[in-house]
């Protein structure tokens, strides 16, 4: 007869595989998922590609009665509006995690910190409405004749800036955005700085340092890789927005360098025009901008996890 304690040790053994095959199971369940997604998104486009073939991506064209289309313009509106949105959001986000976590009194870090969780829990529909009815004509009436006055005859960036002031376009399409994704950017740094060992900042507090060299050379050296991984997380979440973008941008088929012009974006084209598409052509190619999207967002993940791995290699020599 076998011995309890023997029992035992075979018991946990066995429970420890079986734990084992789950977890394994569930990280293979959701690589499958994630190729077929890839795989049906790509058969579904596979007309569209086969018709025009690469000059899909590389035209700008998107004519539903000649049956043309070419993706070049809505790649052009996704990545232009989602770099916009990093590009005010990212700074903002980090200032506000770092008020949060060390210059902000105690009795503010609650309310101030609520008050941003919950610009994450509105739905992008509501901004996207906000946007159209008050924030674009803002930049109509007051932002955007500024711009085109003041910017607009500059040899250089002039025409980033040269357009007519209707208020919709990339430049009202990013600022959105940017605001939807400063609470995700800034949550996560929040996390991340109150990460920090005390013990770093006492012992720069013990050599002199002042508070911002505390914040410049403790704070965000140790939570850089961190930091990166927050911005592209909000960076993916701007890349498939879809409600907010369809409301603001303008959803205009047409290549201009202006920030003012109406533009598209692929997520904003799909949603517009999929139950309008009448024939199989037409449907293919909006499937195929969905898995140009799928492309897009999966090389901007992919290039965030190298710079990672790089800093974590740079780190570890510099240590």
């Amino acid at each position: 007869m076998t011995s309890p304690s023997h029992a035992a040790p075979r018991s946990g053994a066995g429970a420890d595989r079986l734990f084992g095959l789950v977890t394994a199971g569930a990280a293979w369940l959701v690589l499958i998922l994630l190729g077929a997604a890839a795989a049906s998104m790509a058969w579904g486009g596979r007309l569209a590609f086969e018709t025009f073939g690469w000059s899909f991506v590389t035209s700008s064209d998107w004519d539903a009665v000649a049956g043309k289309f070419g993706a070049l313009v809505p790649i052009y509106g996704t990545l232009v509006t989602s770099l916009l949105a990093l590009i005010i959001a990212v700074p903002v986000s980090i200032g506000i995690a770092l008020f949060l976590t060390d210059i902000a009194p105690r009795w503010l870090r609650g309310p101030v910190g609520m008050a941003i969780e919950l610009l994450a829990a509105i739905p992008s529909i509501i901004y996207g409405m906000w946007g159209l009815f008050v924030f674009a004509p803002f930049m109509a009436a007051h932002v955007e004749p500024w711009l085109n006055d003041r910017l607009g005859p500059l040899p250089v960036v002039g025409a980033l800036f040269t357009g007519p002031p209707i208020g919709i376009g990339l430049l009202t399409a990013g600022l959105v955005l940017g605001i939807m994704i400063i609470p995700f950017i800034s949550a996560v740094a929040r996390d991340v700085f109150n990460a920090v060992p005390t013990s770093l900042k006492e012992a720069a507090v013990a050599l002199g340092s002042t508070r911002w060299e505390i914040l410049s050379r403790v704070t965000l050296p140790y939570t850089r890789s961190a930091i990166i991984g927050a911005i592209f997380l909000g960076l993916g979440r701007a890349l498939g927005e879809t409600m907010a973008v369809t409301f603001v941008l303008g959803n205009a088929h047409d290549l201009s360098p202006s920030l003012l012009m109406p533009s598209n974006s692929i997520a904003a084209a799909i949603a517009n025009e999929f139950a309008e598409a009448d024939g199989e052509l037409y449907r293919s190619s909006l499937i195929a901008l969905a898995f140009l999207l799928f492309v897009v967002t999966f090389l901007v993940l992919t290039a965030a996890r190298l710079m990672l791995m790089r800093l974590g290699r740079t780190h570890g020599r510099t240590s």
